[in-house]
């Protein structure tokens, strides 16, 4: 049997074409070795393979690939391409194919979060259907969105298409995402146009054909061959779905039975709610284990110690001790109720609480859950990251660190000496086992919960991280795959002056691209253990990092990596006076002294600086940062001062380059050293600088965006959401388009440049917009921070004249939600805060106590809980009706 493959797809110079497939000749689906097209003609690409053995004849599933001049490749979407051979006699197969782009929004709804709660197959019918034997042509499309009751039909000029009559359609049945329908056209006068429709098949009434030109089959069949027509996407404009969703960590959700935290199982009370009012998702943040310092600092949540293991803080206890075991942790539930009546998260002291009462439970129970089926099937499923997980946190208490460079023994990790420290034979193994135990009990009440959620029609929506700790498992188990001496951030912007430095190592890509990045899609597969979309966390870190030396502490003396360097040529060529050790070093004089640390700058030089140049044991961040920590004479505000000396640079220079390469210090001209600098240096470095952060960089970080976010969001089906807020390279937006990438849209912080304020109005259709994040103030905070912005706000994007009242009454808190609902947007997402909001009785009196992060205050701890409990919000029945009826009436 001969197979032909023609795929119409429009080619520039220097691009091909490949079929992956499941069969010897397309590569066994290794698309490293898929089988190349050729070029057919302008529209089509071309390929053939034949089959001389019938046995060969299995269902054929395959996809195309597009490689560029370049070499970097870009694979369609789905995985359901799949030709059946069984019962046809044909000794050739043409199948006619439109590339399926990631771009295409109607792929979206192929996400597993709306195949499982609203089936593509909803509206199968079961109509009696004739199918024409033998047939010449099989029609395939597909259609998202239907409405109930209907069907897709076919009709067209033939005679075999009824000739345009629509009482006489044909109907076509569903098999997997595709709508088919099989017939002999051979007696037909060609060419032949057609086109898809809408039959209701409750009414057995036509209802509309898709909308644009007609569809053309131009040549006759030739005998004993069959037409497969791949039509891609019935062109039904229906295009209208969109949805409403909460945001809020589990750890902020209370309960009247609560441990002052929310706990997975709440959830299930959360989803109650947010079905009332006629939400379709909830959003949660980072829940993985971030047991570090055993301290307030652990309640970061985006700072985890294992990439795959769930925090204890969520477990909830008495669903583990059953009645059977309930007086076994009496105490612990009596001191739980005073947590619960806390305003905010006593992290520290309720995890000391919880582990008690988690050593208890195992303690009674140790002998019985090892025997149980579910968690046989979770310890296999889970083995390659829980058993590292146990060992690495046994060996942190043992050591009372979790930096396993300080530990004793253990410090290099191998799987050999791991496997003998877990052994059931050794004395510890129940301080290994606990966490089996806990991490059990922690997937399946997590597990329980997300069913829940799904059952009441609602989308579960997790959060990636995009860094972890550096004293974590995933580092100590292959530390090949960070760069342990770089340290994740973020630059300077609006809201962090000095910027961000999150402490997490960079990724080493180049290794984890060789190993086809599995750490990447492990922690995808277990996310879809439990969510049905997720959010990556600053997505730009897919792009670029920005990358700081491990000895220093601010986020201003960071770069993006990688990133191409300005060469010491174009210095000279622009006749900049360069000096190396000027341009390279902190830029030290009295003046700068006296304006740094006041009066007192002559005794500071004395104790810190050799003449104009830091002493060696001061010449770094971090340097400084330990010797203020052993000493009381000096004052933070002078550390502040040493800080800023030391980043008052123009240039850094990139290691090995023995100064021919640089990247600049990001705001450059905002530092004395460049200040003082000549008009005509000032003048060209400027245009450098410019060039060097927003143009010079966007097809590198283009090219490095497009390594890895295909293969990652290949490998799973749900729905991905990107953070891609902050300082954002051009390429970004059409990267994420190209991908099916949903983007974020903050009304305070427009994209695009220009404009203040960003209108939902003006969101793109596969986006999530929403009035503020948990990095952000709420709504009624960020209405107090400027007076002059709020009024700016007032009265260009709410339209109002007049002063701006001084707080943020309900009306206007509720106008913005209603604007944020209307936006075309898929998903309108609000923080539990701003929604409250709408209420002055329902409200919380201080919005300074709204706040979840405040990413400019390194010592910020993450405390914010709801200051209702779940089962008094049901309660509020006139509220919860009220947001129901905005949410209808934006048609979400």
């Amino acid at each position: 049997m001969q197979i032909h493959f023609f795929l119409r797809f429009s080619t520039t110079y220097g691009q091909t074409l490949f079929i992956s497939g499941n069969c010897n000749v397309l590569g066994n689906t290794d698309e490293a070795i898929a089988f190349e097209m050729q070029y057919f003609n302008d529209e089509y690409w071309h390929g053939l393979i034949h089959f001389d053995n019938e046995s060969e004849l299995f269902p054929l599933q395959y996809k195309y690939i597009l490689q560029n001049e370049s070499g970097d490749r870009e694979v369609e979407f789905g995985n359901d391409r799949i030709i059946e051979f069984e019962k046809t006699r044909a000794q050739k197969v043409e199948i006619l194919d439109l590339w399926n782009s990631c771009a295409a929004y109607e792929n979206i709804f192929y996400s597993s979060a709306f195949h499982k709660l609203w089936p593509t197959n909803k509206n199968q019918k079961a109509i009696q259907i004739k199918k024409a034997k033998p047939y010449t042509h099989e029609f395939k499309v597909k259609a998202v969105l239907l409405k109930e009751n209907e069907v897709l039909c076919l009709g067209g000029s033939s005679k075999n298409l009824k000739k345009w009559d629509i009482s006489k359609v044909i109907l076509m049945t569903q098999q997997g995402n595709w709508w088919t329908a099989k017939l002999n056209l051979e007696q037909e006068q060609f060419p032949v146009n057609y086109k898809y429709g809408i039959f209701n098949a409750e009414d057995k009434k036509f209802v509309s054909f898709e909308e644009g030109n007609n569809r053309v089959i131009n040549t006759q069949p030739i005998n004993k061959t069959i037409t497969i027509l791949h039509d891609g996407f019935a062109n039904l404009q229906n295009i209208s779905w969109k949805g409403a969703g909460i945001a809020i960590p589990v750890f902020s959700l209370r309960t009247k039975k609560g441990w002052g935290t929310g706990e997975f199982t709440d959830l299930k009370l959360f989803a109650d709610w947010a079905a009332m009012v006629g939400l379709k998702m909830i959003q949660i943040l980072p829940i993985n284990d971030t047991t570090n310092a055993y301290s307030d600092t652990d309640s970061y949540p985006y700072s985890a110690i294992s990439a795959f293991a769930l925090h204890p803080l969520y477990l909830n206890i008495e669903t583990i001790a059953g009645e059977e075991d309930a007086e076994v942790i009496l105490n612990y539930v009596k001191i739980k109720k005073q947590f619960n009546i806390s305003s905010v998260l006593n992290y520290k002291e309720l995890m000391e609480v919880k582990r008690g009462a988690i050593q208890k439970l195992y303690n009674v129970q140790k002998n019985d859950f090892k025997d149980e089926i579910a968690y046989f099937t979770f310890f296999d499923l889970n083995r390659h990251w829980l058993v590292p997980y146990a060992a690495f946190s046994y060996l942190r208490d043992k050591y009372n660190t979790a930096d396993f460079t300080k530990w004793e023994t253990h410090s290099l990790y191998k799987e050999n000496d791991i496997q003998e420290l877990v052994s059931p034979d050794q004395k510890h193994y129940d301080e290994i086992a606990i966490h089996y135990f806990t991490q059990y009990h922690l997937h399946q009440q997590l597990k329980l919960s997300s069913v829940y959620v799904n059952s009441k029609g609602i989308i579960l929506k997790g959060d990636i991280p995009i860094g972890v700790c550096r004293n974590s498992v995933d580092a100590w188990m292959d530390p090949s795959l960070f760069y342990m001496d770089e340290q994740a951030g973020a630059p300077p912007d609006d809201f962090t002056n000095k910027g961000q430095n999150w402490g997490f190592p960079t990724y080493n890509w180049a290794k984890m691209e060789k190993g086809n990045f599995r750490w990447w899609r492990s922690r995808f597969e277990q996310m879809s253990n439990y969510f049905d979309a997720f959010r990556i966390d600053h997505i730009l870190g897919f792009f670029r990092i920005w990358s700081i030396p491990i000895n220093q502490v601010e986020g201003v003396m960071g770069r993006f990596v990688p990133a191409l360097p300005i060469e010491i040529n174009e210095l000279f060529g622009k006749r900049i006076k360069y000096e190396r050790n000027r341009f390279t070093k902190p830029f030290i004089n009295e003046k700068i002294l006296l304006e740094t640390f006041g009066t007192n700058w002559k005794e500071i030089k004395r104790y810190f600086f050799d003449e104009n140049k830091l002493k060696e044991k001061f010449d770094s961040q971090k340097k400084i940062v330990s010797w203020f920590a052993q000493q009381s004479k000096f004052d933070k505000i002078t550390m502040q001062g040493l800080f800023d000396i030391i980043s008052n640079v123009i240039l850094f220079e990139e290691e090995n380059s023995q100064g021919q390469k640089f990247h600049f210090r990001i705001g450059m001209e905002k530092t004395s050293s460049f200040q003082n600098l000549d008009i005509h240096s000032q003048k060209e470095l400027k245009e450098l600088y410019i060039n060097y952060y927003f143009h010079r960089q966007d097809e590198l970080w283009r090219a490095e965006a497009l390594k890895k976010l295909p293969a990652l969001k290949s490998c799973t089906e749900m729905m991905v959401c990107g953070e891609d807020l902050g300082m954002v390279p051009h390429c970004v937006h059409d990267v994420m388009k190209q991908l099916g990438i949903l983007s974020l849209e903050i009304q305070r912080m427009p994209k695009k440049t220009g404009i203040e304020f960003f209108h939902p109005n003006d969101a793109p259709y596969l986006s999530v917009v929403s009035p503020s994040t948990h990095d952000m103030s709420t709504i009624r905070g960020w209405w107090e921070e400027d007076k002059d912005i709020t009024n700016r706000y007032y009265h260009s994007i709410l339209g109002k004249k007049g002063e701006a009242p001084q707080f943020c009454e309900a009306e206007i808190n509720k106008a913005i939600v209603q604007q944020h609902l209307q936006s075309p947007a898929m998903w309108s997402i609000f923080q539990l805060q701003d929604l409250l909001g709408m209420s002055e009785k329902l409200r919380r009196k201080n919005p300074k106590e709204e706040r979840i992060n405040d990413p400019s205050n390194s010592n910020h701890i993450w405390n914010y809980r709801m200051h209702l409990n779940l089962e008094d919000l049901i309660k509020k029945t006139k509220f919860s009706e009220e947001l129901n009826g905005y949410i209808k009436v934006s048609g979400r």
